[in-house]
């Protein structure tokens, strides 16, 4: 399992002695490993190189694995333990076309909460606003430039926004941001009045966003600071759902790397 596992982060062909060193063995030893690992089909060699790649059968359980995964009840299970840890609500959200919508929500045990309306994607009402909410700006950071220009646009000219996030060039920045500290809050201009929240994304085994994790609490209540336990439960959360899910830009790779040239047109 050191030689497969050192093999699938190393994300290309490797050497004998690479693969030995990231497994933490001698060469003699990972090759013999790799002599029965080639045997039963989850390795295979390069003739021309001496290379090593991981083999059919390796790939037949990828796609059986990928193919089995429910991504929202593996969702479901990591809010409920959010929740548990920083007792206060959170949710799960994926991308509807027009905007994130919550898929599924946890309740806090204390007596003053802030409730979330789940829906389906292309549900009215249920779409979040992608620069008044924590969960918007996740998606607004790791999605393509395409998926989200037209409603970034629209967004800017809401009165409701503070006059320095009306431009494009503080939009950018406020993403670029995002994507360096890896994840994003809201408090004063949420679109809810007296709410606060945070958010982060969660990656797929493409390394593409594939849905949010959140927690919103009352404004003055809720500390979403950088150093903050809930953000760092939030974010860890988040990285082992990503990692569950097969994304791989945690090892080693910065979050901010996924899709570090978007900004908007113009």
């Amino acid at each position: 399992m050191r030689v497969l596992r050192a093999m699938a982060t190393g994300q290309r062909a490797m050497m004998l002695k690479d693969i030995a060193a990231a497994a933490g063995m001698a060469p003699s030893k990972a090759h013999r490993y790799l002599v029965s690992l080639i045997r039963s089909g989850l390795v295979e060699q390069d003739p021309a190189n001496a290379r090593y790649d991981l083999g059919p059968f390796a790939l037949s359980m990828g796609l059986v694995a990928l193919d089995r995964l429910d991504r929202i009840r593996l969702g479901q299970n990591t809010i409920a333990q959010l929740r548990d840890e920083v007792n206060e609500t959170t949710a799960l959200a994926v991308w509807g076309g027009d905007g994130p919508v919550i898929v599924r929500w946890e309740r806090p045990r204390r007596p003053i909460t802030v409730n979330v309306t789940t829906g389906t994607t292309g549900t009215t009402g249920t779409t979040l606003d992608l620069l008044s909410s924590g969960t918007g700006l996740v998606f607004a950071a790791w999605l393509p430039q395409q998926a989200t220009a037209a409603l970034l646009a629209r967004e800017m000219t809401s009165e409701r926004l503070p006059e320095a996030l009306r431009s494009k060039q503080a939009v950018n920045a406020l993403l670029e941001r995002i994507r360096s500290q890896g994840y994003a809050t809201t408090a004063s201009y949420h679109y809810v009045p007296g709410v606060a929240g945070a958010a982060a994304p969660v990656f797929n085994v493409k390394n593409e966003i594939s849905m949010a994790l959140l927690t919103v609490g009352v404004q003055g209540m809720f500390d979403c600071s950088e150093d903050g336990a809930v953000v760092h439960a939030l974010k860890r959360h988040a990285r082992q759902l990503s990692e569950r899910l097969g994304a791989t830009l945690y090892a080693g790779e910065p979050i901010s790397a996924v899709y570090p040239d978007l900004s908007l047109p113009g």
